[in-house]
């Protein structure tokens, strides 16, 4: 069937289909809105991050009420996201909603950390689990060799880069399928985990609000634990222009997905509780593979499959969406004009998604990882609540700017406050790595100034630059979008 048409004036007057408009399209429905929601969210932070969470909140019952509390506030930043997503309709996520709300400096940090360090540790993280999890099976009980870690790590990322960048439909539906095998694998530490609740393995959980082990500078550490199990929640606000029906999908998909996760935390941390003491939680570095070596043993070797895929679709996830920030940067003249281009046939934003390949491929082979991740959790946070006080101060100043979803104000205030409370004590609790994290992210003000007024660099830069962008250009096959998609 044929295409509409869609006249373009320039030169030449031309008439093209819609499906040959260069363009990105909207084939994001609700049930892949879901996926990829959940599929980001859930990661290797379920299968590890229990024994962090136990471990600084000192019980077995306040663990499990750090989990919901983690859920209860993810839900609530979300709710406001989702706001933000159908108030502004361009995708990128923090870096549009800094933009409209707090001016151009703000927003152009927030990408900057992004691509510095927040995206290439975190996908780095996540792919060196993927590269644990499929490798050490077949080294047990030796130690698995690092490099053929990080080489499975590379492949793992590889395939993935080139998924995103071959076909969003190809990227939505291996999203879907990923969530739903993790999701599977959820189910396989549940199920099991309540057979033994019905049989009278309650021992674990009496006694469990004991609070003689909680120290109060250390319950912080147990909430950023849950968060980072709970991390990538706004990551459908990064796509909002490929979202059918944003005004109803977006807050409909953030509301399924992060309630189902959060039943689905607290039921697994519960299973594992009727397998595991505390003790024995506290001794395991995968929490899910030791469950699974006492719950059946038979189909024990499953579990680490299921995690490596798991942090699989998680990875996927990071890569279709956080181009998509960058991808807005560049339109907006933050970044250089080519990471807004898209490829002619594909329609993925192919210079923003190959962008960040070589950056998270070098932080696999330097190793320089986990210093990074704990830099990145300040940074991440200070800029979320950022992104929920302008969403306050664009509500007072424009009141009637159209909002199809409106979060309860309460809700926005607390997110707020809690987010900002959770930076506070950042600073206290670990000023070392917070001030560092802040002097990395104040190195973005000279690049700040240096990309946007690139017009005032010598005439001999900017020809080389040019000349560099359109030889890319060529070779990538890309172009701008030629129709407006917000």
């Amino acid at each position: 069937m044929e295409g509409t048409r869609i006249k373009k004036r320039g030169n030449n007057e031309t008439d093209k289909r819609d499906d040959e408009v260069v363009c990105l399209r909207r084939q994001i429905g609700l049930l892949p809105a879901v996926s990829f929601i959940i599929g980001t969210v859930v990661g290797s932070g379920i299968f590890i991050a229990p024994k962090g969470v136990l471990m600084n909140s000192g019980s077995v019952g306040l663990s499990l009420l750090v989990w919901v509390l983690c859920g209860v506030l993810s839900l609530f930043g979300a709710l406001c996201y989702a706001e933000l997503g159908t108030t502004f309709t361009k995708s990128g996520g923090h870096y549009t909603y800094l933009l409209e709300t707090l001016g151009p400096l703000p927003a152009f940090l927030r990408l900057w950390v992004e691509f510095v360090f927040i995206r290439p540790s975190v996908a780095s993280y996540v792919s060196l689990a993927f590269g644990r999890y499929v490798v050490e099976p077949f080294f047990t009980p030796c130690a698995a060799p690092i490099v053929l870690i990080r080489l499975v790590s590379i492949l793992g990322v590889t395939f993935v880069v080139a998924v995103n960048c071959w076909s969003v439909n190809m990227a939505s539906r291996t999203q879907v399928t990923l969530t739903f095998i993790k999701m599977f694998a959820l189910a396989l530490i549940i199920v099991p985990g309540f057979i033994a609740l019905a049989k009278g393995k309650t021992e674990n959980f009496q006694n469990g609000f004991e609070v003689d082990l909680l120290t109060l500078d250390k319950l912080p550490l147990a909430f950023y634990s849950g968060l980072y199990a709970y991390g990538g929640w706004f990551n459908l606000n990064f796509i909002t222009e490929e979202v059918t029906n944003p005004n109803r999908n977006m807050p409909l998909a953030i509301i399924l997905s992060i309630v189902a996760v959060t039943v689905f935390y607290v039921l697994v941390n519960v299973a594992y509780y009727t397998m595991m003491t505390p003790a024995e939680v506290l001794l395991s570095d995968a929490v899910a593979v030791t469950f699974a070596n006492r719950a059946f043993q038979g189909l024990a070797p499953v579990i680490p499959v299921l995690v490596a895929i798991s942090c699989l679709g998680a990875l996927n996830g990071g890569f279709f969406g956080a181009p998509r920030m960058l991808f807005v940067g560049a339109r907006e003249g933050h970044w250089p004009a080519i990471f807004s281009m898209i490829h002619i046939r594909r329609h993925t934003p192919l210079p923003a998604v190959l962008f960040l390949y070589p950056l998270v491929i070098f932080m696999l082979i330097t190793g320089e990882i986990y210093q990074l991740l704990n830099l990145a959790s300040f940074s991440r946070w200070f800029f979320i609540a950022l992104v929920t006080l302008g969403m306050l101060i664009h509500r007072y100043r424009f009141p009637l700017h159209p909002r199809p979803f409106k979060v309860p104000l309460v809700i926005g205030i607390t997110f707020t406050m809690v987010s900002f409370f959770i930076v506070g004590l950042s600073l206290y609790s670990d000023p070392w790595n917070t001030g560092q994290s802040c002097a990395l992210t104040l190195t973005g003000v000279p690049v700040y100034y240096v990309t946007v007024y690139r017009f005032r660099l010598p005439r001999r830069c900017r020809r080389i630059f040019d000349y560099c962008s359109k030889q890319l250009q060529i070779l990538l096959e890309v172009a701008q979008q030629e129709v407006h998609t917000y």
